[in-house]
């Protein structure tokens, strides 16, 4: 089965989340400074949902570039991350209205962990489907990264209700950490279409 039609799909559904996210944001109510300084905790839970989002859309590029074909299970295991992205502009929306409140603050920390946790359900997905000695399945190794931030999202939810601010911290610091390229599957391709490799 062709991934062409999956990675225009996926492309075009985060793109619609990343423009919903951006129409979400209301007119400063006056002129002046302070208006803007008002806006301040929305802005700043959007731009951390944005880097989120573009965190998810730069690898799923990357996971499907190193896949040479899908199947059903595939399919609905990437329609079950859209789903959870699907969540994100809601999420940012209502904690940035309510950026000091626990529960606001503990479901965007669940959106993003069933993210995290569909993700993690696409890759093995696709691992099971190209093989585990697969160049996919071992450009993916054993994702210390994505097992890391289903611990500190985990975390981060039931903290919220009594350090709220300790789960920004923790989300902040998942998104840090994912910002740093993860070129393991960039460079397991580059070692596979080296002169060297093809010629074997």
């Amino acid at each position: 089965m062709s991934k062409g039609r999956l990675e225009a799909f996926s492309d075009g559904v985060i793109a619609i989340l990343i423009t919903i996210m951006v129409l979400e944001f209301k007119i400063p109510r006056g002129s002046e400074w302070q208006a803007l300084r008002q806006m301040f905790p929305d802005f700043l839970t959007y731009v951390l949902s944005f880097i989120f989002v573009g965190i998810y859309w730069s690898n799923h590029h990357h996971l499907l570039h190193a896949a040479i074909r899908v199947n059903g299970k595939v399919l609905w295991a990437n329609l079950h991350l859209l789903f959870w992205l699907s969540l994100v502009p809601w999420a940012t929306g209502w904690m940035g209205d309510n950026v000091s409140a626990s529960l606001p603050t503990a479901f965007y920390g669940l959106v993003f962990l069933g993210a995290a946790v569909a993700w993690t359900i696409l890759q093995r997905t696709l691992t099971t489907l190209h093989g585990e000695n697969s160049n996919l399945a071992q450009a993916l190794g054993n994702d210390f990264k994505g097992k890391l931030s289903l611990v500190m999202y985990i975390a981060a939810i039931p903290v919220a209700f009594a350090k709220q601010w300790v789960s920004d911290v923790l989300y902040v610091l998942v998104a840090l950490m994912w910002l740093v390229p993860d070129r393991r599957i960039e460079s397991k391709l580059m070692e596979d279409r080296s002169p060297d490799a093809r010629s074997l």
